[in-house]
């Protein structure tokens, strides 16, 4: 695998994370959240309905995750257009440790919050936004 394709992979990485972002975000008005309650809902499986965003402290979370995880998919943009070129084992590496991280504390907050499904979800998505960025690659071609 070629850096090339590493850089392009960075994006879509970057779209993995981002797109959680404005779903969230309309989770922090109540009538616009009704995407964001079902994305709850499946992530605490089962879907029973259990999960809304009713109370104000839920829409307030929601609209805070909702930037971080919109601004850390820039973030990761940002790396692939601006910092890869210049230090594309780097970069790969910051971005591979900040899914890691993401990993390990909402995983183990699942799992102590009683949503211990949230992991299966959580799996999924690692090893979506890591992919081929696990091994280093060749030289630009």
């Amino acid at each position: 695998m070629t850096q090339a394709f590493q850089k392009n992979y960075l994006i879509f990485t970057s779209f993995v994370i981002g797109s959680f972002g404005p779903i969230f975000f309309l989770g922090s008005m109540f009538e616009t959240s009704a995407l964001a309650s079902w994305s709850l809902d499946l992530l605490s499986w089962p879907i029973d309905g259990n999960m809304n965003y009713s109370a104000p402290t839920t829409r307030f979370l929601s609209a805070l995750t909702g930037g971080f995880l919109f601004g850390w998919g820039m973030t990761v943009f940002c790396l692939s257009r601006w910092v890869f070129d210049l230090a594309p084992n780097e970069c790969r590496k910051v971005v591979i440790v900040g899914i890691i991280s993401w990993f390990c504390l909402d995983s183990l907050g699942s799992v102590l919050s009683g949503n211990s499904y949230n992991l299966i979800f959580n799996i999924l998505v690692a090893c979506l936004a890591i992919g081929p960025l696990v091994r280093k690659a060749k030289d630009l071609d």
